[in-house]
This record gives C-alpha cells, structure tokens and sequence, in this order.
C-alpha cells in the first residue's frame, strides 16, 4: 500500500504507551499492510504503529519471507522463561546502531487476529526476542533502555553522530 515515514529517535512519541485497538476493521488491515512496507524498506523485521506515529498496539514482524508475516494485534506478554539469551537488538527508529540485549529466551503470548480473534502461543529464540521487543515498543519502553548506562550513551553518540555524518 504505502511506505510510511518512520519516526526517529528521539522523537518522544517512541516513548508512549500504546493504546489497545478497539475496532477491527478495513482500516486496521490497511495499517498493517502499511507496516510490512515500511519495515520491508527500512529495512527491519519487526515494526510498531508507534513507529510511523499511531499510538496503537499493533506490531508486524517478519523474521525472514519464509517464516512469513505475523500481525499481533494487543500483544502481552503472560510467561517468561527463566532462561535468558543474548540477542543483536536495534530499531528501524534508529538506523545503524545494534547492540546485545539480554531477554528471556522462550514467551508465552497472548494477541488477537486482524479479525479480533484472541490467541495464545509461545515463541521461541529470534521471535521472542521480536515480539518482547516490540511489545516494549508498544509500551513506550525504547529497546535503548534495556542497556547499561555506559551502553545506552554509547548508542545514543554513535546515532548523533552518523545522523550528523548523513546530514553532511
């Protein structure tokens, strides 16, 4: 459908919480095809609406074309394993910079479909690290804010800088 401009950090929107979608209807699958767009273009493989500025708990993720596209509509979290992995984590919010975060390996989701639809399921690996990290998103949690203090600064310098270097 669209390629939709994505919001930068800092932009402080990255920082609201989410609100759940309530009407599951044309418009909301237009969003989500929206989405995949503009993820596929970044590129990323996980993408908000908070991202392109609508402040609803919609998430797209796509780990690879074979895997296939996944909507998760009001996602949370119910469980999480005891054991944790360490991932590469960035955000199509800011291009160019990734660094490790650890997160629980294994989760047990609760979302609805674009038709409304509630499911349950658990993810495991690259996809729960994907929707824990989406879903922060969702609740205005930046991924930044997973890092040390020493890490997070680092990011943060790094992205002022190559944002500086791309304006010339």
């Amino acid at each position: 459908m669209a390629i939709r401009p994505i919001i930068r950090f800092p932009n402080p929107l990255l920082n609201e919480k989410a609100q759940p979608v309530t009407h599951f209807d044309p418009g909301l699958e237009a969003l989500t095809t929206d989405l995949l767009d503009t993820m596929r273009a970044a590129p990323g493989i996980g993408i908000t609406a908070p991202h392109i500025g609508i402040l609803q708990r919609v998430t797209v993720i796509e780990l690879d074309r074979q895997s296939g596209i996944r909507i998760f509509v009001n996602p949370e979290v119910l469980q999480r394993s005891d054991q944790l992995a360490k991932h590469a984590e960035g955000s199509v919010s800011m291009p160019g910079i990734s660094e490790d975060v650890e997160r629980p390996n294994a989760i047990r989701v609760r979302y609805q479909t674009l038709l409304g639809e509630m499911m349950e399921e658990e993810a495991k690996g690259l996809m729960a690290v994907c929707l824990q990290h989406e879903i922060d998103q969702l609740d205005g949690i930046f991924w930044t804010q997973r890092l040390s203090r020493l890490k997070r600064d680092r990011a943060v310098k790094k992205f002022e800088k190559l944002t500086r270097d791309m304006r010339g």
